[in-house]
């Protein structure tokens, strides 16, 4: 009866101990004559990116336009099957999205490195565009990074903590 407890507890200190890793991202308002929620794409990779990581993916029934997240398509998403590695939802619309990936076996799972957080955006009608945001992985302090889209993307801000 008390190797009940003890396994309990073992569980929720492992879960404790944790990194989090959240991804807070801005979908602009754009005034465009036909406006299409952008198909957006988060993976991580390591610097020589041999290391790829899928963590998310946005899109509707629409899978013909997923190769239009070029990179993405290029690095992991050809070789997935429906369904997409990570954590899949629908487009969004204009405003902030916050995901916790935190929970993903795969990224707990990654060795101690440098790494980044790929995030590619791509819409129907419209453009594309990727930005990188570097972090350490185990987290051994809060890191907090944050990059500017200059099209697809408004703000995106990577926090990671242990």
């Amino acid at each position: 009866m008390r190797l009940l407890p003890l396994a309990l507890f073992s569980l929720l200190a492992s879960y404790a101990s944790a990194d989090t890793f959240q991804v807070e991202v801005e979908v602009p308002r754009l005034r465009v004559a036909e406006y299409h929620a952008p198909y957006v794409a988060f993976w991580v990779e390591n610097a020589d990116r041999s290391t790829i990581v899928p963590l998310g993916l946005w899109y509707d029934d629409q899978e013909k336009w997923l190769k239009d997240i070029r990179q993405w398509w290029r690095r992991t998403g050809r070789g997935q099957q429906k369904p997409y590695d990570g954590l899949t939802g629908a487009t969004r619309s204009p405003g902030k999205h916050q995901m916790d990936f935190s929970e993903l076996q795969s990224l707990q799972k990654l060795p101690a490195d440098e790494y980044q957080l790929v995030v590619e955006a791509s819409r129907e009608v419209g453009g594309r565009e990727v930005v990188r945001l570097p972090f350490q992985w185990p987290a051994s302090n809060h890191q907090q990074q944050q990059v500017n889209g200059t099209s697809e993307l408004g703000t995106v801000t990577l926090s990671v903590r242990p």
